[in-house]
C-alpha cells in the first residue's frame, strides 16, 4: 500500500566528511541524503524531516574515539520516533557498544569500511520494512474508524467512499435498497452497515440466499408454513419474513428468485402482510427490505426473467459496489488488513508481502473480487516458509498467468491489469469453447458484464 510517491528521506550522522561525501554520492539516486556531522546537526534534521531510516557513526565529536554521543543520539532520536530505523555504522573495535545501540533499539549494525552495495540492501529492507509498519499502523486507524460507522468495510477509493456517503445518507429512512456488484464484492457488509446505522439497528438481522434454496422450499423458507402444509410439515414453522419483524431482511441474490414467488414478495412489499404456506391468516410484518444481486437486473426485465413492478419496489435506491481490480491501492489496504487479521489468528510470523508480491496483487484482475483476495492471502499465511509473503505464497506462480504477471516491469499498472484480464478472458473462452454463459461463470462474473469486458478488449 503505497501511500505516495515522495522520494524518501535518509539521514546519515557520521563526522568522517570522507563518509559522509562517499556516501552521498553513492546514495543520492535513490534517497533524499540530509548530511549531520555531530548531535545537535542530527537532532535538528530530524525534527524538520523526520526521516524513516537513519545511519548513525557512534564515534560522534566531543567523544569521537567513544560511544557515548553516538547512543545519546540514538536514544533521543528512539523517543520522539520509536519506529525510525537507525542503521548504526562501526568499526571492529566498537562491536560491544554496536551492539549496545541495537539493544537499546537500533535497527541493525554494519561494520567499516564501508562497502556500498551491501548498505544499499540494509537500507533498502530498512525501508521497505518501515513503509510496511506505517502502512499497517495506518491500516489500524482506517479500520477501527471503518468499523464503527461502515461495519467493517474498507476502502479509500472514491467508488467506495461513494457507497460510504450513500449508505449515510439512506440508513436511517426506512426504505427498500437494492445493491448490486458481482460475486465476492460485499453486498452483504453492505446489508449489514446499512442495518447497523438505520432506526431498526436493535432488531433482528436476517439473511436469506434465495439461489442457493431450491424452488420447492424457498417459499416455505420465506413465509413459514402450517402444520400438514405438505408431506413432513409435523407443525407450524415460522419464515424469514417473520423472523425480520422490526428488523432488516437481507435478499440475497434476489435475482435469482423464482417468478411465482417474485409475486409473493411484491405482494408482502406492497401490504406489509404474508400468509404461511397452507395457512389462511394474514400476518403483518413490519420489516425494511435490502436485497442484492450480481445478476444484471435490465437485461433479466427485458429477458422476461425479473418482475418489472417488483424492481421498482426494491430499488427505492440502488448501491452498486466496484469490482476489486478498478479500486486501485484499496488492494494493498484490503491486502494488508487480511494479512493482520490472519497473522494473528493463526500466530504466523509473517512480516509483510515482498516488493514482488505486492506487483503481483496490483497486476492480478480478482475475478472473484475480495473473497478470492482474503482466500488467497489466508492459505498463503498459512503455507509460506519466509518472513515475507511471496508471489509463489499467493499461488502466481503458475504457467501463462506468472509470465503475464510478471513480465509487467515496463507496463503501467493499468497496461498490466488490462493484459491479464484480456488473457483470462480469453483462456476462459477457449476452455468453454466459446460458450459465453460458461466462461462468464468460470470467471465469477454476469454474462452482461463478461460481454462489455469482451468489447472492451476487441474480443469476436
Amino acid at each position: 500500500m503505497k501511500m505516495g510517491k515522495s522520494v524518501q528521506k535518509l539521514l546519515i550522522v557520521d563526522d568522517s566528511p570522507e563518509i559522509c561525501k562517499q556516501l552521498k554520492w553513492g546514495l543520492s539516486k535513490h534517497y533524499e541524503v540530509l548530511l549531520a556531522q555531530n548531535v545537535a546537526e542530527a537532532l535538528k534534521l530530524f525534527a524538520k524531516h523526520t526521516p524513516r531510516v537513519i545511519t548513525l557513526d557512534l564515534g560522534l565529536p566531543p567523544d569521537a574515539d567513544g560511544a557515548t554521543e553516538g547512543l545519546r543520539c540514538l536514544e533521543q532520536i528512539l523517543q520522539q520516533y520509536p519506529a525510525t530505523k537507525v542503521v548504526v555504522l562501526s568499526g571492529n573495535e566498537d562491536h560491544g557498544n554496536a551492539l549496545k545501540a541495537v539493544e537499546l533499539g537500533a535497527y541493525d549494525f554494519y561494520r567499516k569500511p564501508i562497502e556500498l552495495a551491501e548498505l544499499k540492501v540494509i537500507l533498502e529492507r530498512a525501508f521497505h520494512l518501515a513503509q510496511l509498519e506505517e502502512d499497517n499502523h495506518q491500516l489500524q486507524a482506517l479500520s477501527k474508524g471503518y468499523e464503527g460507522g461502515m461495519h467493517g468495510i474498507l476502502g479509500q477509493c472514491s467508488q467506495m467512499e461513494e457507497v460510504f456517503n450513500t449508505i449515510r445518507k439512506i440508513a436511517s429512512a426506512d426504505i427498500p435498497v437494492l445493491v448490486l456488484g458481482e460475486n465476492g464484492t460485499g453486498k452483504e457488509l453492505v446489508a449489514r452497515a446499512i442495518h447497523a446505522q438505520s432506526l431498526r439497528k436493535d432488531g433482528p438481522m436476517i439473511p436469506i440466499n434465495c439461489g442457493a434454496i431450491p424452488e420447492n422450499l424457498l417459499e416455505a423458507e420465506l413465509f413459514g408454513h402450517e402444520k400438514g402444509a405438505f408431506t413432513g410439515a409435523v407443525g407450524q414453522v415460522r419464515g424469514k419474513v417473520e423472523f425480520a419483524h422490526e428488523g432488516t431482511l437481507f435478499l440475497d441474490e434476489i435475482g435469482e428468485m423464482p417468478q411465482p414467488l417474485q409475486v409473493k414478495m411484491l405482494r408482502f412489499l406492497q401490504d406489509k402482510t404474508m400468509q404461511r404456506v397452507g395457512g389462511r391468516e394474514m400476518i403483518e410484518v413490519n420489516a425494511r427490505i435490502v436485497a442484492a444481486t450480481n445478476v444484471d437486473i435490465n437485461a433479466a426485465i427485458k429477458a422476461g426473467e425479473f418482475r418489472e413492478d417488483l424492481y421498482y419496489r426494491i430499488g427505492v435506491i440502488t448501491i452498486e459496489l466496484p469490482p476489486l481490480r478498478e479500486r486501485g491501492e484499496d488492494i494493498c489496504l484490503l491486502a494488508n488488513f487480511f494479512l493482520n487479521r490472519y497473522i494473528a489468528e493463526y500466530g504466523k510470523k509473517i512480516r509483510g508481502f515482498s516488493s514482488a508480491a505486492e506487483r503481483a496483487l496490483c497486476a492480478y484482475a480478482w475475478p472473484g473480487n475480495v473473497r478470492e483476495l482474503e482466500n488467497k492471502i489466508k492459505r498463503a499465511i498459512l503455507m509460506a516458509e519466509g518472513s515475507f509473503l511471496e508471489p509463489v505464497d499467493l499461488g502466481f506462480e503458475s504457467g501463462e498467468q506468472a509470465a503475464v504477471i510478471f513480465s509487467t516491469e515496463k507496463m503501467t499498472l493499468k497496461q498490466a491489469r488490462d493484459r491479464l484480464e484480456r488473457e483470462m478472458l480469453v483462456d476462459s473462452l477457449k476452455s468453454h469453447e466459446g460458450n459465453i454463459a460458461k466462461a462468464s461463470e468460470h470467471l465469477g462474473v454476469s454474462r452482461p458484464t463478461f460481454y462489455d469486458l469482451m468489447k472492451k478488449h476487441h474480443l469476436q
